[in-house]
């Protein structure tokens, strides 16, 4: 059995910074993912894709940022269970929980911590019947290394954050790149959709709105696009890739049987320390939903910090919490 402090279920961003607040508190943390590396995510999906909105860095590649957060809680020393994927808990007769693994690892813990990210996640699929026949063939539903791209002729589908971003960044890499939306507006950050328009205006990317991709054509891979355009009609335009961007499907998976108050497939929490209908179980990061929520890393980050503070008082109810900031006392006098 794994013993800690504060279990926290999810290695991503939100997940490895709370280790950080824990640990300034000297509160010991274990992590456990169904991942087998950290990072959620930033790490399995796209670690080459910048990040803007992380303070004091203007960009950062989001496999950097894990690997700088790895470092930022090296000292706290956090146990991983990688992996695994937590299947059930229960109360301990000592009021603290007993985590099991879908492996059958069990962890004790007097807090339990839920960062699991969305959860579960699977890739919204563009109802392109053939789709399937080109998945790893010319059809990409993430992209993990732009540089697979370069001098390729790319597409790609979408208009929120992830479209624009990578739209962006291959701009600079594929020898031509097109992004197809359906509307003529974007759902992205306010800069990214001025920066794709800028690309378009200048030619270094080709921007088709009110369209759709609606088929696929190739022998052994992908070839051909087939969009659909509002006005112009039927269009077909050469493509090594295509890249549909529409987000992902959540999935709670067995967390969702944990007895937690669900809304919308996240998890209902107090904003005043981002604690669950359960005392003793807290969720933070995008696994969890409130007034005003916005899915940013950053909020990640202020959630952790104020989850840790409550989570001292449950494991040190005797002890006063006394706040110290890091800039006078440093890590290792705290």
């Amino acid at each position: 059995m794994i013993q800690t402090d504060i279990l926290i279920i999810g290695a991503g961003p939100t997940g490895l910074f709370a280790v950080f607040e824990a640990g300034l508190l000297k509160l010991k943390c274990h992590l456990i993912d169904s991942l087998a590396q950290p990072g959620g995510q930033l790490t399995e999906i796209y670690p080459k894709k910048p990040i803007y909105d992380i303070p004091g860095y203007p960009s950062v590649d989001a496999g950097e940022l894990v690997d700088n957060l790895m470092e930022q809680i090296a000292p706290f020393k956090p146990g991983f269970t990688l992996g695994e994927r937590a299947e059930t808990i229960e109360r301990h007769e000592d009021g603290s929980f007993l985590v099991t693994t879908n492996k059958g690892t069990v962890h004790k813990a007097p807090v339990v911590a839920i960062a699991g990210g969305l959860g579960s996640f699977e890739p919204r699929k563009p109802p392109i019947p053939n789709i399937a026949d080109y998945e790893d063939k010319g059809v990409y539903y993430m992209i993990k290394d732009p540089e697979y791209f370069r001098d390729q002729k790319v597409v790609i589908a979408g208009g929120g954050d992830s479209a624009l971003d990578w739209t962006i960044v291959l701009a600079d890499i594929a020898e031509k790149v097109s992004l197809v939306h359906r509307r003529e507006g974007f759902r992205g950050a306010l800069d990214s959709v001025s920066k794709v328009k800028e690309l378009g205006e200048s030619g270094k990317i080709e921007l088709i709105t009110s369209a759709q991709v609606v088929g696929l054509h190739g022998e052994d891979k992908l070839e051909e696009v087939s969009i659909n355009h509002k006005t112009e009609g039927a269009i077909q335009m050469k493509a090594d890739s295509f890249i549909p961007l529409f987000g992902l499907l959540p999935k709670l998976g067995p967390i969702g049987d944990w007895g937690l108050e669900i809304e919308n497939n996240a998890i209902k929490v107090d904003t005043f320390d981002y604690s669950t209908n359960i005392e003793g179980i807290f969720a933070i990061g995008d696994i969890n939903t409130y007034p005003g929520k916005l899915k940013l890393i950053l909020c990640g980050f202020h959630e952790a910090t104020l989850m840790c503070q409550s989570a001292y008082k449950i494991i040190h109810p005797d002890k006063k919490l006394s706040f110290k900031y890091t800039t006078v006392t440093g890590i290792d006098g705290l």
